[in-house]
């Protein structure tokens, strides 16, 4: 069954809007402390680059077979022309991915050493976008949205999304949102919006302290938004769908090792559109997003599903 749905999403067209970044990992050693401060000292073994932000949903879907339309920023650097390279890589249209003179490229460095993160810098501008730009990019997303089967909106809350971006992709016949709290009421009437537990009670403001206290974030969200279902991840204790129709599930966590859960939500976000643009069902659809997720947490960086590995976990889960 998961087979057939699987080869279904594959083809699909999707447009994924929202805040693209380059992850950069510095893997390595600790075996002393330096001597110019109380630090470690890191002997690098490795150093690699990957999709981030909204373009690891965009590199998610693309590891399931989706057709993807890029629409988003960036600076003009050598970082923007590094995520160029890495789209074409993954042949992924980039026909709405502007370049801009007064933003850089937003780029997050990991030092990690012995599977353990040691520290995180970040470049960045998170200002809204100039009038003109985000003109371009509306029209970039009026463009794309023809003929796709869904959209997603990816918000890392770097400036780009405006409900001006968000009204142009409610022409797509399924609309899912990623939305950081503070900018939840732009994603009014999309079909889905998928935060974790913390952005749910931080939109909502109501603390989550049980199920009863989550379903009320949650309900109080599809009223206040208007939008179809709300998805909640919740890490190790799984996902929670609600729905304006009354649907409630909860679905248990089926990861069986957690080395990272660095982009495991846009692998959600990824798998749950894909699956509803190819009229899954969306209990189902949920469960397969559930499992997708469960495999990326087993690797180390930020890394997508393929078909094959999600199959695998929901083997493995049905033998236990």
């Amino acid at each position: 069954m998961a087979a057939d749905e699987l080869a279904r999403m594959a083809g699909r067209r999707i447009v994924v809007v929202g805040d693209v970044m380059i992850d950069e990992w510095i893997w390595g050693r600790v075996s002393r402390i330096s001597p110019e401060a109380p630090v470690p000292v890191v002997a690098v073994d490795k150093h690699s680059f990957t999709l981030g932000g909204s373009g690891n949903v965009a590199n998610n879907l693309r590891a399931l077979g989706a057709a993807v339309t890029f629409v988003g920023v960036v600076g003009n650097d050598a970082e923007g022309e590094r995520v160029r390279g890495m789209f074409a890589d993954i042949d992924c249209d980039t026909s709405g991915l502007l370049t801009l003179d007064d933003r850089p490229t937003t780029r997050k460095t990991r030092v990690v050493a012995h599977n353990q993160q040691v520290v995180r810098a970040d470049w960045e501008l998170t200002a809204p976008l100039a009038d003109a730009d985000r003109a371009r990019i509306v029209a970039a997303v009026r463009s794309a949205v023809v003929g796709a089967d869904a959209v997603v909106l990816s918000d890392y809350a770097k400036g780009l999304l405006h409900r001006d971006i968000v009204e142009a992709a409610l022409a797509a016949p399924v609309v899912v949102a990623d939305p950081k709290p503070g900018n939840v009421d732009l994603f009014a009437g999309v079909t889905c919006i998928a935060p974790n537990v913390s952005e749910t009670a931080r939109a909502s403001g109501v603390a989550i302290v049980d199920d009863a206290s989550l379903e009320r974030a949650a309900r109080a969200l599809l009223e206040r938004l208007q939008c179809r279902y709300v998805l909640v991840t919740r890490g190790e204790h799984g996902m929670s769908l609600f729905g304006a129709d009354g649907t409630r599930e909860h679905i248990p966590s089926v990861a069986r090792t957690v080395f990272d859960v660095s982009g495991a939500g846009d692998t959600v976000v990824a798998v749950l559109t894909l699956a509803l643009a190819a009229r899954v069902p969306v209990i189902t659809a949920t469960r397969l997003a559930n499992f997708a997720a469960g495999a990326v947490v087993e690797k180390l960086g930020t890394a997508t599903a393929s078909p094959d590995e999600i199959i695998a976990l929901m083997e493995h889960d049905a033998e236990r």
